[in-house]
């Protein structure tokens, strides 16, 4: 009759089973599979040799590696706008609502995140486009003579960005805002401390943790997302991900697309590495907030 301790082990391995079959199933072998097509040239109908061709085209094509380069520079940005907007809104929740009040906040950030991301962009689209809802406001207003075009600009696809990643930042945030503990502040103000001392000595090594956790998560969003550049930023998003798209889809050029995926994921990688390191932060740990 099994021990209890192998009892044990195999309830931990049948809990672990699902997990570790889609880990396995749609994350490990896809990489795999696409890291051998990135890796081979197409020289006749289904016949390949190994070749680093894709990879020396991205370098060779400065429309690829400009692509690149700002969509890392874009995604960045998107990131930190995304923090600061959504710092107060987590203190507040966190912090000074309470009771009804505190869950009618966290009620009307998560309302917009109950329709798919092409309702809410789309929703923009409505509002920014030259015939639209806040064009026409502003020259209501006399702030205009014409209708502006809103859309197609680096500011538009930013606020699109901003918005649909805003949750993902503020759930990890009022996660660790909420741990930390009020007389800690209190006695910080009896000391003689203002807010600003507080807020770089007490609050924010406290929140370190989710701060890393809520700016992992939405830059990896943003680096990976095709629609919002796309419908708002137009045919001159010069967003990655559309390169990739259009070589794997209209193109058919899987090779190329296998190695443009790869390159995403290298640059992801050294980002977060360096975000990690920056911050002094360790990867479970930040895990563990997200």
């Amino acid at each position: 009759m099994p021990s209890d301790a192998a009892r044990s082990r195999l309830l931990v391995g049948l809990l672990l089973a699902p997990a570790l079959l889609w880990l396995i199933g749609l994350v490990v072998l896809p990489h795999l599979e696409l890291g051998v097509l990135s890796l081979r040239a197409r020289i006749a109908p289904r016949q390949y040799e190994p070749s680093l061709a894709q990879y020396r085209t991205f370098f060779e094509e400065p429309l690829y590696w400009h692509t690149f380069a700002r969509t890392a520079v874009m995604s960045v940005l998107a990131t930190a706008l995304t923090l600061v907007l959504a710092f107060p809104i987590a203190w507040t929740i966190a912090k000074i609502a309470r009771g009804r009040a505190r869950s009618l906040m966290f009620m009307l950030c998560l309302i917009p995140f109950w329709v798919s991301e092409t309702v809410r962009t789309l929703g923009w689209m409505i509002l920014l486009r030259e015939s639209g809802v806040l064009p026409a406001l502003l020259v209501s207003l006399g702030l205009s003579a014409v209708p502006p075009e809103l859309l197609y600009h680096d500011a538009t696809i930013l606020v699109g960005l901003v918005y649909t990643s805003l949750l993902f930042m503020l759930v990890p945030l009022i996660g660790a805002l909420d741990t930390l503990d009020d007389s800690l502040i209190e006695a910080a103000y009896d000391l003689g401390g203002n807010g600003f001392d507080i807020l770089r000595r007490i609050v924010i090594p406290h929140a370190a943790p989710g701060i890393t956790a809520g700016c992992i998560v939405v830059f990896m969003l943003t680096l990976g997302n095709y629609l919002t550049p796309t419908l708002l930023g137009g045919k001159n998003s010069l967003w990655f991900t559309e390169q990739i798209y259009t070589q794997f889809i209209t193109r058919f050029n899987w090779e190329q697309g296998a190695a443009f995926g790869f390159l995403l994921l290298a640059l992801s990688t050294v980002i977060v590495w360096a975000g990690l390191r920056l911050a002094g932060q360790r990867f479970g740990d930040v895990m563990s907030r997200a």
